[in-house]
């Protein structure tokens, strides 16, 4: 079967080989200078990040047990424009392999004490462009992980098809739209890299999958749960799972409740769809496409103030490439958002090329993590402009 555009778009997002060269031709000759910009804060993030890394080839202050945090730092190293990372393949990257390596559990995921879905996730990305013919077992095994997760036959069949945190180190287990992108997003990444085919090993329910997002979208017409709305300021949006929204819920002009769509979720409702091989002239993805227009902001998280802002720039980034969305139609007017993201994150960023925010929600203070987050945001963009 052919490959839709949209989803091979997103594919190339996940494969860092796809993009590598020794001088990239822009797309745009009129935006060579700021490409040259984005070239030198991107540069300057990852010497910043090569500074952090510890003794023992792990990244991150926050919490060391999680190899995540190891794995997304590698991967901005893997996606630098030029390639040249992965092609050298240095010492300091095969310390932060080896690091995660040694985190693998026997059910085939890649954690320590929690978070087992969303660490497998970002190890099996991360070391899928190690180089090393011997990780083949382990990220086999941390695939049929992460399909494990998926959820069935649970209590309330509405979180049915979901991904979640997974089996550790959390009280809510059931699944949210957050894991159940990362989750599919290092699927895809698998399958892009190994050119896996249908029937090997185990297979996620990708029906399941999308019926998921749908019950995570305000979107009456094909969300049929109760809580789902259409009203101006929420429909197209996405919560974080059926039934529950982290920015809360609002009182609409007929007294009615609803629960606030807000924006990284509404960007990961939207990749989601992309990876599920959901089609751009869908309705949920036009729906979706509509609020991020509508909501489109750099000075905040819509929803959610400065909470998750990085998060917010760095799922932005990659669900409107992942659309080829070049402009966006505003209120405010047609917004090259690729431009003007990368303008403000190469105005804010610090001297010594780190990033951080002011505001802790989601370890958003650890200036590795937020750090990674813009890396590979400019990453994406650079090869857009």
């Amino acid at each position: 079967m052919k490959t839709p555009l949209l989803l091979l778009t997103a594919t190339a997002l996940l494969a860092p080989a796809l993009f590598a060269a020794e001088d990239p031709i822009p797309r745009d000759g009129r935006k060579l200078s700021l490409r040259n910009e984005i070239q030198l804060a991107i540069d300057k993030g990852l010497r910043f990040l090569k500074t952090q890394q510890k003794d023992d080839g792990s990244w991150s202050d926050a919490d060391p047990n999680h190899p995540a945090l190891t794995a997304l730092p590698l991967v901005a190293f893997q996606r630098e424009p030029s390639g040249r990372y992965l092609k050298e393949q240095p010492e300091f990257m095969r310390k932060g392999y080896a690091f995660i390596r040694t985190k693998a559990q026997p059910d085939g995921g890649i954690y320590t004490k929690g978070l087992s879905n969303y660490n497998t996730s970002t190890a099996l990305m991360a070391l899928l462009n190690s180089g090393d013919p011997k990780d083949e077992p382990m990220l086999k095994a941390a695939k049929d992980f992460i399909v494990s997760q998926q959820a069935k036959g649970l209590t309330d069949p509405s979180l049915d098809g979901g991904i979640s945190y997974g089996p550790t180190g959390t009280s809510r287990q059931h699944p949210d739209l957050d894991n159940h992108l990362v989750g599919l997003e290092a699927l895809r990444a698998y399958q892009a890299a190994r050119k896996n085919v249908e029937g090997e090993g185990k297979q996620l329910n990708w029906q399941a999958a999308i019926e998921f997002i749908n019950r995570c979208q305000n979107l009456p017409a094909t969300n049929k749960e109760k809580w789902a709305s259409g009203d101006e300021q929420n429909k197209g949006g996405f919560v974080y799972f059926p039934g529950d929204s982290k920015a809360g819920e609002m009182k609409l002009p007929d007294g009615r409740l609803a629960l606030r769509s807000y924006g990284s979720m509404s960007y990961a409702g939207l990749l989601s769809f992309i990876y599920a091989d959901v089609k751009k002239d869908d309705q949920r993805v036009v729906a979706a496409l509509d609020w991020l227009k509508k909501n489109y902001t750099l000075k905040e998280n819509p929803g959610m103030e400065r909470a998750g802002l990085f998060y917010y720039y760095h799922l932005m980034t990659k669900a409107l490439a992942a659309a080829d969305v070049k402009t966006l139609e505003t209120p405010k007017g047609k917004v090259d958002w690729a431009s003007e993201l990368a303008l403000k994150l190469i105005n804010t960023q610090a001297g010594d090329g780190s990033w951080v925010n002011d505001t802790a929600r989601w370890m958003e203070k650890d200036p590795v993590l937020v750090t990674t987050y813009c890396v590979l945001s400019l990453e994406i963009i650079f090869h857009r402009l």
